[in-house]
């Protein structure tokens, strides 16, 4: 069943919390279609949704929170990403003030100021909230996922989070129609977006930190303050999914590791670094 959230206020929060109330109710396996604003809350007319209060709309504007019958913490939540559509302007900012207007052209997938740029939209934030009552920023990336910012989680994707709270409570957003590993300016091209995902349910295997499956490999990600602990439960999570995915020892696996695993830099501007392990299907053949 596809259920529908509209571009509505009452849809939109910029925290992430355990104690607000759902925007939506589904079933496991149901998909959810919403849009929203762009990271500051601005509509492709160049209108700011509002009224806003502090510090609970501080962050990225977000839709949700959807509450998944029967998610029990500690199981996963698992996400496909069905489609991201970039609505028709974007902004990325420089050094404060200096900011880039961009003209977004979905139907021929590029993006034009100065230059011209290729599209790959994605939602920057995809999560739910800590186990503490609250509000919490939507700043930072954590284990049960949030402002993630990965340009690999693009339609067709799906992305596995460790449930922190019964019901899950998922809220995504942060629509970007073009962003590099590192986002170093502390921007994409931030834009309003449309998107469908499909939430499930899982409790076969245990997961610390999110990991996903995208086109042809594996992701497992980390983050820290520091960029070596990041990197660390990046390739921690990795390790952990190969003994899973292919029955390894964790001796066997980081000796392989080494040899086929590449850690990329997340991005380096949301108070947590974030680094992600990527694993190519065919990194090997079995002889």
């Amino acid at each position: 069943m596809i259920h529908e959230l509209a571009l509505e206020r009452t849809n939109l929060h910029g925290h992430f919390s355990r104690d607000l109330p759902p925007a939506l109710t589904i079933e496991p396996g149901d998909s959810v279609a919403f849009a929203t604003p762009d990271a500051g809350w601005v509509l492709d007319d160049g209108s700011e949704v509002g009224p806003r209060t502090s510090p609970e709309d501080d962050g990225h504007a977000l839709a949700g929170p959807i509450d998944v019958r029967g998610a029990r913490e500690e199981q996963i939540l698992v996400v496909r990403i069905d489609r991201v559509t970039p609505g028709a302007r974007g902004v990325t900012y420089g050094d404060w003030p200096h900011r880039i207007d961009w003209q977004l052209d979905g139907t021929h997938g590029r993006a034009s100021t100065g230059q011209t740029v290729k599209l790959n939209p994605f939602l920057g934030v995809l999560g739910m909230p800590p186990v503490g009552h609250g509000v919490h920023s939507t700043t930072p990336p954590r284990p049960q996922g949030g402002n993630i910012d990965c340009k690999e989680l693009v339609a067709g994707t799906t992305l596995f989070l460790p449930i922190p709270v019964d019901g899950a409570l998922f809220s995504a957003g942060d629509g970007h129609a073009l962003q590099g590993d590192g986002e170093v300016s502390g921007t994409a091209i931030e834009c309003a977006s449309s998107a469908q995902v499909t939430l499930d349910l899982r409790d076969d295997f245990v997961l610390d930190y999110p990991c996903a499956r995208i086109a042809g490999a594996w992701l497992t990600f980390g983050f820290d303050e520091h960029l070596g602990l990041a990197a660390k439960k990046a390739l921690d999570g990795m390790l952990a999914l190969m003994a899973r995915e292919h029955g390894l020892s964790s001796s066997d696996a980081l000796a392989l590791a080494s040899v086929v695993v590449d850690l990329r830099v997340t991005q380096v501007v949301n108070q947590q670094v974030g680094v992600h392990a990527v694993l190519r299907d065919d990194a090997w053949a079995t002889t």
